[in-house]
């Protein structure tokens, strides 16, 4: 897995070839691992950091372990291979599962061989959406399977983006769209739904206005960033029932639907023709990964993006 990545400015690279070159970094992180395996020590750590997090993937190694979790914040742990073999606290869990943690636990692992997780550590000014609803506990939870691997590649991708283009991560807004994209993963990894209110009309009325308003204000800004936090603040409303109403009224995910909606948005940055290219019309609305944008550009609307561009252009040169 790491060896498809070059550290950079943007991400953090470490092999550590045996345990004592890895104990000054659990000393930083209060956790003490004995190693139940150490002719055969092999551990390796990727980080990047995002303006509201960080990710850390991780090569872990045969160990006991026992971390004292701070997490003012927030954290989720994620399996990124389908091997993966824990034991936390007494319970068996595989790669189906993920956990999740906010505020204070005191956490102990068994692993018995080699696996391959992701840490997805949250500042603690980032807006709530509705994922912990249990402080000071770590619990495990069973993954939608889809959204699990759209979470593990997305990270892969941020990753590779972080080797291949670190200059992304140095200006607010690129760093900004992929993080959302992963917040929005994260969204449909916990399944958020509505909570049921005590009128059925009444929600399905309020779930149809809030969906409105999100159309509005795409429409009123086809060109501007789309994050599904200032959604919700623009509205008064939490990202949990901001989402909830987008699958009660659009039958898909809140995080679809904002794809859907950067596509079009983009769309109709590419038909204005101009100087631009396909490449700034994607980022500009949040898509860094050019080959995913493709494949979901075509998917959508039956052509290439530069097709769309190429017509935009033709329809802007001045008539003789």
């Amino acid at each position: 897995m790491f060896d498809a990545f070059a550290p950079s400015s943007a991400l953090q690279l470490i092999d550590f070839a045996d345990v004592d070159a890895f104990r000054p970094i659990e000393s930083m992180e209060d956790a003490r691992s004995i190693p139940l395996d150490v002719p055969n020590f092999a551990a390796a750590r990727a980080v990047v950091s995002l303006p509201a997090c960080r990710i850390i993937v991780m090569r872990s190694f045969a160990r006991i372990l026992d971390t004292a979790y701070r997490m003012p914040g927030g954290m989720v742990i994620l399996s990124m291979t389908d091997d993966l073999l824990v034991n936390s606290k007494g319970t068996d869990l595989d790669a189906r599962f993920f956990v999740a943690l906010r505020g204070n636990d005191e956490c102990h692992f068994v692993e018995p061989r080699t696996n391959y997780h992701a840490m997805i550590i949250f500042s603690p000014g980032l807006k709530d959406r509705g994922w912990f609803d249990h402080a000071d506990d770590l619990r495990a939870y069973v993954a939608n399977r889809p959204a699990l691997l759209h979470t593990r590649q997305l990270l892969l991708d941020i990753l590779r983006t972080a080797s291949v283009q670190p200059f992304l991560f140095e200006t607010t807004e690129a760093a900004a769209h992929l993080q959302e994209g992963l917040l929005l993963a994260l969204d449909d990894l916990f399944r958020i739904d509505a909570r049921p209110e005590r009128s059925t009309s009444v929600q399905g009325g309020r779930s149809a206005k809030l969906v409105q308003w999100i159309d509005e204000y795409v429409a009123a800004y086809p060109t501007a960033p789309i994050y599904t936090a200032d959604l919700a603040g623009e509205f008064g409303v939490s990202i949990r029932t901001l989402g909830g109403a987008v699958s009660k009224v659009r039958g898909m995910s809140l995080h679809q639907y904002i794809r859907l909606k950067r596509l079009w948005a983009t769309r109709a940055r590419l038909l204005k023709g101009g100087g631009a290219t396909v490449a700034t019309c994607a980022r500009a609305q949040g898509f860094h990964h050019m080959g995913e944008f493709a494949a979901a550009y075509r998917a959508t609307f039956h052509e290439a993006p530069s097709d769309t561009l190429a017509r935009g252009r033709q329809i802007g040169l001045p008539t003789s």
